[in-house]
């Protein structure tokens, strides 16, 4: 298969290109810097690269401004346009193409549902309410638009991806490692959580699978809560895990952007079990233990 991964350099799209790679597929990179041998593309500045997607079987489109830093008004603007723009100009690049591909597979985030406590939440579920849901919702229509174009289009709503690397678990390993981490906020809010090698597998499933079409919670079937997490971190690590976190601190540090660790989504990858697909690690301390070596 002849694969284009927009945002193919970072955690996720790296360790997919090799998983992809190793299976014999032609792997074709699109990032906004076209560093390491990737083709550049500023998904704000217009469509996609035409030879970039060009007799392409699939595109995986996981391309956006980083979540993680303070939510300026200047940063806020960024995360949805790079979302809402950068997904259209995808899809208006595809459209202009001679030979399209069959399959796009985007990325989005369970932040769809917004904070939703201890609701269990489904692909059936309505979207919430907030800056991170208007940005995934936003998001998953500009993907769906595809489909008007023939190509098969699947949205993997991607919860909080384990791997020591990067993302949210290389954030948190610092404090517990010195034994002053803990849960945050009360600890309440279900953390809907995935390791990143059956993120992968998802993203593959979705690729080689006719079934996968429309939204999928691309989550491990058991999520916990944050205070489960830090217990359960601070077990692999064999450090205590007591240490609060309030959330008037994380609202000091962080400004809105805290509501990415304090608001609460207990999403199921329901559809994905449907089809029978089987996840590596469905127990989070399995999964910790791995993603740490």
């Amino acid at each position: 298969m002849r694969v284009t991964v927009t945002g193919g350099s970072g955690l996720i799209g790296t360790r997919l290109a090799a998983l992809l790679r190793a299976r014999g597929d032609e792997v074709t990179v699109l990032s906004r810097g076209g560093a390491d041998g990737a083709a550049g593309w500023d998904p704000l500045a217009g469509p996609a690269p035409a030879a970039a997607l060009e007799g392409r079987d699939a595109v995986i489109h996981l391309a956006g401004e980083p979540i993680a830093q303070r939510w300026t008004p200047a940063a806020r603007e960024a995360i949805a346009a790079s979302r809402r723009t950068g997904t259209a100009n995808l899809v208006a690049a595809i459209e202009a193409l001679g030979q399209r591909p069959r399959v796009l597979v985007s990325a989005n985030a369970v932040g769809y549902y917004g904070n939703r406590g201890a609701e269990l939440l489904t692909e059936a579920s309505a979207p919430g309410s907030g800056y991170l849901a208007e940005v995934c919702v936003a998001w998953e229509q500009a993907a769906m638009s595809a489909r008007e174009l023939g190509l098969r289009v699947c949205v993997l709503r991607t919860g909080v991806v384990l791997d020591r690397h990067g993302g949210a678990l290389a954030k948190m390993l610092p404090p517990f490692r010195l034994g002053v981490g803990g849960p945050v906020a009360g600890g309440r809010q279900y953390v809907s959580w995935i390791a990143l090698d059956d993120l992968a597998a998802l993203y593959v499933a979705a690729l080689d699978d006719q079934r996968y079409v429309g939204a999928f919670n691309a989550t491990a079937p058991a999520p916990v809560t944050n205070a489960e997490l830090s217990r359960a971190l601070g077990r692999v690590l064999h450090r205590p895990a007591l240490a609060p976190v309030p959330a008037v601190a994380l609202k000091l540090l962080y400004g809105e952007m805290a509501e990415i660790v304090t608001d609460s989504q207990n999403a199921i990858p329901e559809r994905a079990l449907a089809l029978g697909h089987g996840f590596r690690h469905p127990t989070l301390e399995g999964a910790l233990a791995a993603a740490l070596g």
